[in-house]
Parts: structure tokens; C-alpha cells; sequence
């Protein structure tokens, strides 16, 4: 209780996001300021609804966001004249919500979409049926709310004019900290969950470069962010094979330069030294001459002058959306389980919202759907008690600045200020994003109905917000207490047995060659290695939770995505495995015997070493493996 209590009002440490903060609320207040000027204020407080497109611009490259933004405001302009037109209609409203809850969360959870998933789009559509019911008037809403979602597209688009290439080079500048933090826990009881951390930025900087925009003005330096990933690949190798055979740290200035190697990029055509490893290298006994070697040509091809740097490099290829998709739709995928999840939760919330007399029913779904933003129990049961107390908060602040009776210009002005703020602490803590939020929404709700008695919709706020929780909290608790832990032995299972199938396609192809029969076997890894671990991340925070099995689980599930790495490394590179018909046969057996006790829920008994030269990487990583499985039964 005191750990819970602590969490639920810690306020977070984290870089603070002004621009995005900036843009959040002009993407909001301009369209609601140009109403004013324009004498139509209800239509501009419509288009201020598409503004809240900017709340899902994150770290992605530039061409997937110019596809991304400009989807999300044509789909919450869309929503806005769906329910402009079924509005009417209560029964139809529900069955929309439930599936408008199902979809986001489906699309965002496959494609790894970060934002606030579902809630802006229930926001959208639940919205028009607090608004005059007038069918007519869908296009004209639609329009206003795709312009002004457009502007909002036109906002996050423009940092492309001065850095095209921000997230690509924030990859890899993540991908070489994280080589330097995993260097200097080499020999340490974190060196697991460092080089966990490495194969996942490693992943991210794969996914933001094949993603990346590659024109002709800035070619040559997208040129150079591929190569550096590519080294960064092989020196991760060099740092794996020393840490495989020592058993004490490493001297901490090369973990240092190997932090510092991508700083110097922005130092472009003067040559960077570091006599600190060229001393390192002279004292050493050559057990860090590879290592070295690979750090010099870090450092060689940093200081090429771009000019210099080959004009073309091996695309990086794009995963499969369709497979990805059609593959999601299994009942044993964590992501489809929690969307349909969703989508029952509100329309069970939308039910109770439309089937008795409240002045806003909108807000209880879109409360709903606010709690149920977490991926555990715990969590939503976190973001219910926040967002509870913010409202409380917000309400009090929303009697004031009623009080003072703001029209036209000032509304815009003041709505700037608190879209502004609650991007700023949204960071932090949900109770202030809430007490921000609050005062907001009511204080849009009062300017649209023109009401002078704003007592209703102060204790409305309270009430349908305490609703729309208890709803999305007892649903959650109910559907999902137990519904990740319960998938992990089987999950495991499977990712192994899919890394057994990469394993005999790699040693198939080593005469034919033929890369695409092993590509789709790469992404179904992948596949698996993504739902095992977004199903212990929510099985953490079930109720009731093993805390130590899971603890316990985790080098398990680390080694697994060791061994994910290692098999994908070879496919993309097209190393394929020289293996005879008895190492093969040994690789196979012993990975089945793995997944069977996985399976059963048993220790592993009589563990087979592995110790094949064509893969001595893959053998160590399953050799590890075996010996966490067989000191005890963590799958009870």
C-alpha cells in the first residue's frame, strides 16, 4: 500500500517538452481564436477538436509523420461527422464506441503507435452528442475539423526545415549510450539488463531508419547515420564475445568513448583523437584488440568527410504492416486480447452513460477510455485515483475562471494556456494532467451552451468522471487480471520453437542463397519476441502478481531475445549457418527439450552443452538459458 501510494503521487523526473507543449496549444487555441475573429465562435470551439492531433506527434521520422499525423486528423474529423450523423441514434453510438475502442487500441498496440490510443478518438465521436442533434451539419463539422487538424499536421511537419534528420540521429545517439552503459556493466549483476537495453535501441534505431526519409539535399548524411548503426551492430558482437568470458569489469575509459563516439559526428571534417584508448591499446595484452579495432573504424568513418561516404547504402527493409496485422489476429496475441477488451469496457460505459439522465454522458466513456490507457490493473487502477483527484482539483479551478465570465479572445487565450500546461506535466504525474484538463473541458462545455448557472456541469464533471472510472477500473479487473501470466509459458514456447524454424532455414539456404525464404521467418520471431514481452510487462502488474517468479522469469525472457538477436543478425547480413546433420540435429533437440518444460511447467533436467563451432555466439546464449530453467521452476 505505502509502495502504491508513493507511485500514485511521485511527481517523475524527465526532459521537459516546451515546444511540443507550445504547439499543443496553439494546434488547439488557433482554430477556437479564429472563430472568435471570424464572429462564429460555437464553429470555432469544433475546430478545436482537431487540434488535439498534435497530442500524438512523438520522436518518429519525418516521412512516417507526414503519413501518421495527417491519417489521425482525418480519422477524428471523420469521427466528428459520424456522430454528428448518428447521434440520434444512442444504440448505434454504442456499438461505435466499442469498436472505435477495439480499433485504436488493436492498430496502436500492432504498430507500436506511441499516444493516447483511443481516447482522443472517443473524445471525437462521443462529443457530437452533447452538441445540437442537426445531421446536416456532418460536412460542414467535417471540414472545419480536418482544417484544423491540418494545421496541427502543418505544425509537427515543420521542424523538417531545420533538422530532417532529428529522430534518426536521436536512434543512434541512444544506440551508442546504451553500448557505453553496457561496456561499463560488463562483469556486474546488471550486465543482463544493460545488454537487454542495447538490443533494444537497437531495434528502435532499425525501425526509425527504415522509416527514415532519404532525399538528395541530405543523402549523404542519412548515408552516415545506416553505416554507424551498421558498426554499431558489430561492436555490440566484440563487447558480447568479452563479456561471455570475463568475469570483471572492463576499464571504464572505454565505456566513456564509446558514449562519446557519436557526439562527434556534429564535428564534421576535423579529426577527432582519443589518446585515452590509443594508451589503452598500447598496455593492453591484446585481449581488447578487436574490440579496439572496432572502435577505430567508428572513428575513422566519423571523421570521413561526408563528400567521401559511398552514395549508396543496403535499404533497410520495411517490416510487413499486412503480416503484422493478419498475424495479430490470434486470441493468444496480448494486444488483440486487450483490444476487445476495450472495446466491450466502453460500450459497456457508453451504455450506462446514454441509458440514464446525465447532462454530458460524453464524458463517462471518454473517462473510461482515459483509466483504461494503462496496460495493467495496477495501472489503470493508478490513473482512476489520479484522474479522480485532478478533476476535483480541476473543477475548483474551473469555478474560478467562471466566475470571472472569459468570452471570445480570452476563452482561446486561457484554452492555449491550459493545453500548453497539461502537455508540460503530462510527463510528471496524471492528477496534474487531470487538474488541467478539467477546467478546460468545462470551460468549452459552459462557452458552448451559453449557460449562466455552471453549477450543473462543475458536479456533472465530478460525477460522470467518478462513473466513467469505476467502470474502466472494474472492467479491467475483471477481464484482465489474469489474462497475461497465464500466456507466458505458452509464448515462450512458441518464440523458441520459431527460433528453431530460423535455425533450419538459415542451414537450408547456405547453398541457394535465398534470403527472402528466410525473411517471413525473421518477422514471426519478432513477432513472438514482441508479445512475450509486452505480456510480462501487463503480467506484472496483475492482481494478484508473483512477483518473484516473474523476477525470476525476466533473464530467461533477456537471453530469449539474446538469442532473437543473434538468429536476425545472421539472416539480415546473410551469414548462413554451416552446420552438419549431427550439430543441427543436437541445436533442435535441445531447444524442443527447452520449450516442452517451458510448456509443462517443469525444471529442466539433464542440460545438453552446446558447442558448435559455426555458432559458438547462439550455443553460449542457450547454454545460459538451460541453466536458468534448471535452477528452478518458474513457470508455477
Amino acid at each position: 500500500m505505502h509502495i502504491m501510494i508513493k507511485q500514485l503521487f511521485e511527481f517523475r523526473k524527465g526532459p521537459t517538452p516546451w515546444v511540443k507543449a507550445i504547439f499543443a496549444g496553439l494546434s488547439t487555441g488557433i482554430p477556437i481564436l479564429t472563430g472568435v475573429l471570424m464572429g462564429n465562435f460555437e464553429l470555432g470551439l469544433i475546430g478545436g477538436i482537431g487540434g488535439f492531433t498534435y497530442l500524438y506527434v512523438f520522436n518518429e521520422t519525418y516521412v512516417s509523420r507526414i503519413k501518421k499525423i495527417f491519417l489521425i486528423a482525418f480519422s477524428i474529423a471523420f469521427l466528428v461527422g459520424l456522430g454528428t450523423i448518428v447521434a440520434p441514434y444512442p444504440w448505434l453510438v454504442i456499438v461505435i464506441v466499442g469498436l472505435i475502442g477495439f480499433l485504436a487500441t488493436f492498430i496502436f498496440g500492432v504498430f507500436k503507435i506511441p499516444g493516447p490510443t483511443a481516447l482522443i478518438f472517443v473524445l471525437s465521436f462521443t462529443i457530437t452528442t452533447s452538441m445540437p442533434i442537426d445531421p446536416s451539419q456532418a460536412p460542414l463539422r467535417f471540414i472545419i475539423v480536418l482544417a484544423s487538424g491540418l494545421f496541427a499536421w502543418a505544425l509537427s511537419m515543420s521542424g523538417w526545415l531545420i533538422d530532417p534528420h532529428k529522430s534518426e540521429k536521436k536512434a543512434i545517439e541512444d544506440v551508442y549510450s546504451s553500448l557505453g552503459d553496457f561496456c561499463e556493466a560488463i562483469g556486474s549483476k546488471e550486465m543482463n539488463n544493460k545488454r537487454h537495453l542495447v538490443t533494444e535501441a537497437l531495434r528502435r534505431s532499425e525501425e526509425t531508419l527504415s522509416s527514415g526519409f532519404l532525399s538528395k539535399k541530405n543523402k549523404m548524411e542519412f548515408n552516415r547515420l545506416v553505416f554507424l548503426n551498421k558498426y554499431a551492430d558489430d561492436l555490440f558482437l566484440e563487447l558480447i564475445e568479452i563479456s561471455f568470458s570475463r568475469l570483471e569489469s572492463i576499464p571504464r575509459e572505454i565505456s566513456d568513448i564509446i558514449r562519446t563516439l557519436y557526439t562527434t559526428i556534429r564535428i564534421q571534417n576535423r579529426e577527432v583523437e582519443t589518446p585515452v584508448l590509443k594508451s589503452l591499446y598500447a598496455d593492453s595484452s591484446g585481449e581488447y584488440n578487436r574490440l579496439f579495432d572496432s572502435i577505430h573504424k567508428i572513428e575513422n568513418f566519423i571523421n570521413m568527410p561526408l563528400d567521401k561516404i559511398e552514395t549508396e547504402v543496403t535499404t533497410l527493409a520495411r517490416p510487413s504492416h499486412r503480416m503484422n496485422i493478419i498475424r495479430a489476429m490470434d486470441k493468444d496475441f496480448i494486444v488483440f486480447a486487450s483490444a476487445v477488451r476495450h472495446g466491450i469496457i466502453l460500450s459497456i460505459s457508453a451504455i450506462v452513460a446514454f441509458n440514464y439522465p446525465f447532462i454530458r454522458p460524453d464524458w463517462i466513456p471518454l473517462s473510461c477510455a482515459a483509466v483504461m490507457f494503462g496496460t495493467t490493473v495496477m495501472a489503470t487502477f493508478n490513473r482512476a485515483v489520479l484522474r479522480c483527484v485532478g478533476t476535483i482539483l480541476g473543477t475548483y479551478i474551473a469555478t474560478i475562471i467562471l466566475s470571472l465570465h472569459p468570452a471570445g479572445i480570452v476563452i482561446a487565450i486561457i484554452n492555449i494556456i491550459l493545453t500548453a500546461l497539461t502537455e508540460l506535466v503530462v510527463v510528471r504525474n496524471y492528477a496534474l494532467v487531470a487538474m488541467f484538463i478539467t477546467p478546460n473541458a468545462l470551460l468549452l462545455a459552459e462557452a458552448a451552451t451559453r449557460s449562466s448557472d455552471t453549477s450543473p456541469f462543475l458536479m456533472e464533471r465530478i460525477t460522470t468522471v467518478v462513473v466513467g472510472s469505476l467502470i474502466g477500473l472494474a472492467g479491467t479487473y475483471i477481464m484482465g487480471r489474469k489474462s497475461a501470466s497465464s500466456r507466458l509459458p505458452g509464448l515462450i514456447a512458441k518464440l523458441i520453437r520459431s527460433q528453431s524454424r530460423a535455425i533450419v532455414r538459415l542451414e537450408a539456404n547456405k547453398e541457394n542463397g535465398n534470403i527472402h525464404d528466410t525473411q517471413w521467418i525473421k518477422e514471426k520471431m519478432e513477432i513472438n519476441l514482441g508479445n512475450l514481452k509486452l505480456a510480462y510487462s501487463t503480467a506484472l502488474g496483475e492482481i494478484p502478481v508473483n512477483q518473484e517468479n516473474l523476477d525470476l522469469m525476466w533473464p530467461a525472457i533477456a537471453s530469449l531475445e539474446h538469442v532473437s538477436y543473434l538468429i536476425a543478425k545472421n539472416i539480415e547480413g546473410k551469414k548462413y549457418m554451416i552446420l552438419s546433420d549431427q550439430d543441427l540435429a543436437q541445436i533442435l533437440v535441445t531447444l524442443e527439450k527447452i520449450a516442452t518444460a517451458v510448456e509443462q511447467k517443469h525444471m529442466l533436467k539433464n542440460m545438453r552443452t552446446l558447442d558448435i563451432e559455426g555458432i559458438p555466439k547462439i550455443c553460449k546464449e542457450i547454454n545460459n538459458l538451460q541453466e536458468i530453467i534448471s535452477m528452478k521452476n518458474i513457470f508455477i
